[in-house]
């Protein structure tokens, strides 16, 4: 008796072996297919390698990179392209399945946010304006360059730099960039841009207190407060004028 029961239940399992193999998008398909891939319906294999799930290099059989966006799989002409899709050719690997997911309807197929740049080639990383508009800020208007200088792949929002490390931007030092920064240079700077900052007036006011070394300013000034001062070896102006004070008595 126990024999035959093993027996009937292995002959079930093999039957619904079969029948998944022969039948796959009635046994164990997860849901309706997109539009575009409604007559693959009932050909599983036309995107599935049998145990390994989708591949690929199925999808490139009829999804060629080149012609994303140009051409339909039947080669019409797309007659009103997308702008965004020529980035699929500059892709490092065809990995289709890392951003499209079938099985899920129109909006997790083309699921916006799900997009990884490190798929593309890295001399493309860098082309970010090739993909995306050019932002049209007042800021940004100011600005030329890579967009890297400021933003990173992994969060491009907020950008990761910080003019503060460097000098805070309070008062009336909030001023555009190209103020500080000539023709959007951002390599260097100069405090030259303002009239409040002559070269002749920083050089007497920094003669006086025996400083003749004045060209990098961030080294002792990090902000608008003429008291936040420090000098190259890290003491502030107050602590600075204190020893000097105490050796001119010492002298007296």
């Amino acid at each position: 008796m126990k024999l035959v029961v093993k027996l009937v239940l292995a002959a079930n399992l093999i039957v619904l072996a079969v029948l998944a193999f022969i039948y796959p998008h009635l046994m164990v398909s997860p849901g309706k297919l997109i539009p575009g891939h409604r007559e693959l319906e009932a050909d599983c294999f036309a995107c599935h390698a049998p145990f390994t799930g989708a591949a690929a290099e199925r999808c490139i059989a009829c999804h060629k990179p080149a012609e994303i966006g140009r051409l339909t799989t039947t080669g019409q002409v797309v007659t009103q392209p997308l702008s965004v899709t020529p980035f699929h050719q500059k892709l490092s690997s065809q990995d289709c399945v890392a951003c499209h997911s079938d099985h899920a309807g129109v909006k997790r197929f083309r699921q916006a946010g799900r997009f990884n740049h490190a798929l593309l080639q890295r001399e493309t990383r860098e082309l970010c304006q090739d993909c995306h508009k050019s932002p049209n800020d007042s800021l940004h208007q100011q600005i030329t360059g890579n967009c890297s200088q400021c933003h990173s792949l992994g969060k491009w929002t907020p950008a990761t730099f910080d003019h503060n490390k460097y000098f805070v931007l309070d008062r009336d030092h909030n001023a555009r960039c190209v103020t500080c920064h000539v023709r959007n240079d951002y390599s260097r700077y100069t405090c030259y841009g303002c009239h409040e900052h002559t070269l002749a007036g920083i050089r007497r006011e920094h003669i006086e207190e025996g400083i003749r070394d004045f060209d990098n300013c961030v080294e002792c000034h990090r902000s608008a407060d003429e008291h936040d001062i420090k000098g190259r070896n890290g003491e502030s102006r107050d602590k600075r004028e204190g020893k000097r004070d105490r050796k001119k008595h010492d002298d007296d």
